[in-house]
């Protein structure tokens, strides 16, 4: 869809804002959704319009349906706890015609929120207590949900943490090797597949079922740019039932990697053990006490997880010729594969620390 922009502003102008929309800004750098900020003639507040992926999100409506109910309960949890739901969980603005989502005349559906003023995100951590920080928003978003029934909750993506059914897709993908491009990553495709006898080490556990952000990235945190306090957990697309090994796991691959996810220079890509540390420390002590001794073990074994889960994604999408992640160079998912499986290799190097930080942590030395 080319006139996006565009669409951008028509859109907005249905939800019900304030006063009439000065400004439709393309906003932030997400790899899925497209999001645009928006201004309103002579107020302070702005908002944020996303329209969702339809090809990341084949039931939009129930993807909202997760958000209405879950930032619901997050802002009652809150509310109870004596905090500011309006600058610690997301709020959603309604459509003049009631109802949080539209859809544009292509049926992809959009949904808009307020903008929370007075943060910041991090790409990469300036210090380890800047990580210390998201673990403990996480960790706090994971423990207001405990009591919320993770089953009643659509799965938005289906198996999208299924690592065997991940690997599925890279072997399907290598199969067809539709874009020509399995000669260019040889060495990259044997990492995937000579690791796949550990595919479903967590999905074999048999450990309980929980309310999971999915997507833990250090930039789906917003901070408060006073203080530093980790304040609200943004991008609740991928919340679903899922195992809270996925959402440390995922957070430890993108918080405690030296490097961006995409860097070209492998030799800045390594595990930071003091940044699994201060993840581990502020998670933990939001969350730990909701978690079961099988649980807490398994957190190391969800760092590899969503490492080697990720790295074989990226490189599905770099034999499938692009079509989920976004790209500006033709080999973007290829150096985003790469970049995961040297982290990989180095994290295979620590797992005996892992553990072990874990243990000390939680008293169980």
């Amino acid at each position: 869809m080319s006139d996006i922009p565009e669409t951008a502003r028509q859109i907005a102008g249905l939800f019900a804002l304030p006063g009439e929309i000065e400004s439709c800004e393309a906003y932030g750098c997400g790899h899925v959704n497209h999001t645009f900020r928006v201004h309103c003639r002579g107020r302070a507040e702005d908002y944020v319009l996303q329209r969702i992926s339809a090809i990341a999100f084949h039931h939009p409506e129930q993807v909202m349906e997760n958000v209405v109910r879950v930032t619901a309960h997050l802002q009652r949890a809150v509310a109870a706890r004596g905090g500011d739901p309006a600058r610690e969980t997301l709020t959603l603005i309604p459509l003049k015609r009631g109802g949080y989502c539209t859809y544009d005349r292509e049926g992809v559906c959009w949904r808009m929120y307020r903008f929370i003023p007075d943060t910041v995100t991090y790409q990469l951590p300036d210090t380890p207590e800047v990580l210390r920080q998201a673990g403990a928003a996480f960790g706090s978003f994971q423990a207001m949900l405990a009591d919320f029934p993770a089953g009643e909750l659509y799965e938005t993506i289906p198996r999208f943490h299924d690592t065997p059914h991940r690997l599925a897709d890279f072997r399907r993908a290598l199969r067809e090797d539709s874009a020509g491009r399995a000669r260019t990553c040889g060495e990259e495709i044997e990492a995937i597949l000579s690791r796949a006898d550990r595919a479903g080490e967590l999905m074999d556990a048999g450990l309980p079922l929980r309310v999971t952000h999915n997507d833990t990235k250090l930039n789906n945190v917003l901070m408060d740019s006073a203080t530093g306090r980790g304040l609200c957990v943004v991008d609740l697309d991928t919340v679903m039932p899922g195992l809270a090994a996925w959402d440390f796991g995922d957070a430890v691959r993108f918080g405690a990697n030296t490097a961006l996810e995409g860097e070209r220079d492998l030799s800045k890509v390594r595990f930071s053990l003091p940044m699994y540390r201060a993840w581990a420390e502020g998670y933990l002590e939001q969350a730990g006490s909701m978690l079961t001794p099988g649980e807490l073990d398994s957190l190391p074994i969800g760092c590899w997880m969503m490492t080697y889960e990720l790295a074989s994604r990226f490189l599905a999408d770099y034999l499938s010729g692009d079509v989920y992640f976004h790209i500006e160079l033709p080999d973007d998912n290829l150096a985003r594969a790469r970049c995961q499986l040297a982290l990989l290799a180095d994290m295979e190097r620590h797992g005996n620390e892992m553990l072990q930080v874990i243990h000390e942590l939680t008293g169980r030395v």
